[in-house]
């Protein structure tokens, strides 16, 4: 059972008079109505969004990298994109160089295949290969290009290989990834 409160005093009395003598009362028991607030902004993708626009319309950053149709690319599937990248921006020191001007498709095949061989054994892991543009031939359309490009892609040594920068050949010549020789 609950105990009734012990009546105020006179004195308690005048003091809760005097502390709350300036006291109004509420017009209304109920809390003001407030507009809901802005649905929330997703800012992360509106700013992505806004990169992306700006990349689309701003000059690329490597002129020399973009594609025209004439450069070759190869990857094996796994290999990581920076890996890729910086052997198109030419950024991997060449180890050995090999020219094929003048040969026959024959030649350079074998040609090709001895120098992949004698670059692992050094272990030497970036090459360039040149197979020229073309220039000289009949039709001054390149011969090796396409083979060269094919047998490549044949070789299990090869990581990837892409077009030379213009000051390295160009789409003359490849540079070439070539997997650490097994020890």
């Amino acid at each position: 059972m609950r105990k009734k409160p012990a009546p105020l005093s006179d004195e308690e009395s005048e003091l809760f008079r005097s502390a709350v003598a300036d006291v109004r009362p509420l017009d209304s028991d109920r809390l003001p109505v407030m507009a809901p607030p802005p649905p929330p902004q997703p800012q992360k993708r509106q700013e992505d969004e806004r990169r992306v626009l700006q990349d689309m319309l701003s000059d690329p950053e490597y002129p020399e990298l973009l594609e025209t149709g004439e450069e070759l690319l190869f990857a094996r599937s796994g290999l990581q994109h920076n890996v890729l990248r910086k052997l198109r921006r030419g950024q991997y020191a060449i180890g050995a160089e090999l020219d094929l001007h003048g040969l026959t498709a024959a030649e350079a095949r074998e040609q090709l295949a001895a120098f992949l061989v004698a670059a692992r054994r050094r272990d030497v892991r970036c090459v360039r290969i040149i197979h020229g543009k073309g220039n000289g031939s009949l039709q001054r359309r390149p011969v090796l290009k396409g083979k060269v490009n094919h047998w490549l892609q044949q070789r299990d040594e090869v990581l990837a290989f892409c077009s030379a920068r213009p000051m390295d050949g160009g789409t003359g010549a490849v540079y070439v990834l070539l997997k650490r020789a097994q020890m």
